[in-house]
C-alpha cells in the first residue's frame, strides 16, 4: 500500500426537530481506506484495500460520485453531469458494491476503466464513496402523553476518494501568485494561489521554506488543483513553533511525489509581513 490513511466514520449531527434522536448505532464502525487515490494509467485496473476497524461488524455501500472542485478547493455536487463527467462515470467498473466487514477484516475491492473507442486523450475523474449502511433500529418508545410528531434521526457515514483515469501523454505545468499572511481561524498562516495548465491535474505538497531553518515554516499535504479549475486559493496554517519566524523573505514550493520521487512543479519568493 503506498498511502494508507484511517478515516473515522465517527462524526455525525444529530439534530432532533421534536424528540431526542437515538444515539449513533455503534454497528456502523471504523473504516480503513488504502490507497486513499487512485490514478488509472490507460485504463490499467488496481485494488483498494479496505478494513474494518471498528469492534463490530459493519456494512458499506459503494457507488460512484461526481464532484466539481470550486476556486477555494472545496467540492460540489454535480446533479447534470457535463459530457465528461457522464463518460467518466460510465467508464469506471468495480466489484463488489456492497461489503460487510467483520471487526479487523480486509476486502479487496477491484477497479478499472474502459475506455470507449475513439474516446480522446485527456484526464477523467470520479468520486468512489464508501457509504456506512446503518443497522435496523428498534422503533423509539415516547412518553404515553407525547402529542405531536416525533422523528428519530439515524446517521449516515461516508468516506469518497478521487478515481483519476489518464488516456495518452498528458502534462501540466504549475505556478504560484499572490503570497502573504493572512489570519485563518484565529492563527497566523499563509495564502497563496496555485496556477494550472495543461491537460491534467496537479496534486502534491505547498512548503513555505525561510533560509536558516530546518523546517518549513507552513506545510500542507495533498494539495489538487483539478482540471476544471485553472487556479485555485490555498490557505496553509503556520507551525506554531515557528510563529517568531514568520516574517521576511521565504520561498514557495508547489511539490508533486511520484514513486517516490519529488519533483518541484512551481517555486517562487515572497516577503511575510
Amino acid at each position: 500500500m503506498s498511502i494508507t490513511a484511517r478515516f473515522a466514520l465517527r462524526a455525525a449531527l444529530l439534530a432532533p426537530l421534536v424528540a431526542l434522536a437515538p444515539p449513533a448505532n455503534a454497528g456502523v464502525g471504523d473504516l480503513l481506506v488504502a490507497p486513499t487515490r487512485i490514478i488509472l494509467n490507460n485504463g490499467r485496473g488496481t485494488e483498494i484495500i479496505l478494513n474494518n476497524i471498528g469492534d463490530e461488524t459493519a456494512t458499506y455501500r459503494i457507488s460512484v460520485e461526481l464532484k466539481r472542485m470550486r476556486s477555494d478547493g472545496s467540492f460540489e455536487e454535480v446533479s447534470t453531469p457535463d459530457a465528461r463527467e457522464a463518460t467518466a462515470r460510465d467508464m469506471i467498473v468495480y466489484a463488489p458494491r456492497r461489503v460487510v466487514l467483520p471487526p479487523r477484516q480486509p476486502q479487496t475491492i477491484r477497479i478499472a476503466a474502459r475506455a470507449p473507442a475513439g474516446l480522446a486523450d485527456g484526464e477523467y475523474r470520479v468520486h468512489l464513496l464508501f457509504r456506512a449502511v446503518p443497522a435496523a433500529q428498534p422503533p423509539v418508545q415516547t412518553p404515553a402523553d407525547f402529542k405531536g410528531i416525533g422523528f428519530a434521526l439515524t446517521p449516515v457515514y461516508g468516506v469518497t476518494i478521487p478515481v483519476i483515469v489518464r488516456l495518452g501523454n498528458l502534462s501540466a505545468k504549475a505556478g504560484i501568485a499572490n503570497v502573504g499572511k493572512v489570519v485563518l481561524e484565529g492563527r497566523p498562516a499563509v495564502a497563496m494561489e496555485l496556477t494550472r495548465a495543461g491537460s491534467r491535474s496537479t496534486f502534491g505538497e505547498v512548503r513555505v521554506l525561510k533560509a536558516g531553518l530546518k523546517e518549513p515554516l507552513a506545510v500542507q499535504r495533498g494539495v489538487a488543483v483539478y482540471t476544471e479549475i485553472d487556479r485555485r486559493t490555498v490557505t496553509v496554517p503556520i507551525s506554531e513553533e515557528l510563529l517568531a519566524q514568520a516574517s521576511g523573505p521565504v520561498t514557495v514550493q508547489y511539490l508533486e511525489t511520484v514513486d517516490g520521487v519529488s519533483t518541484t512543479l512551481a517555486e517562487t519568493s515572497a516577503i511575510l509581513r
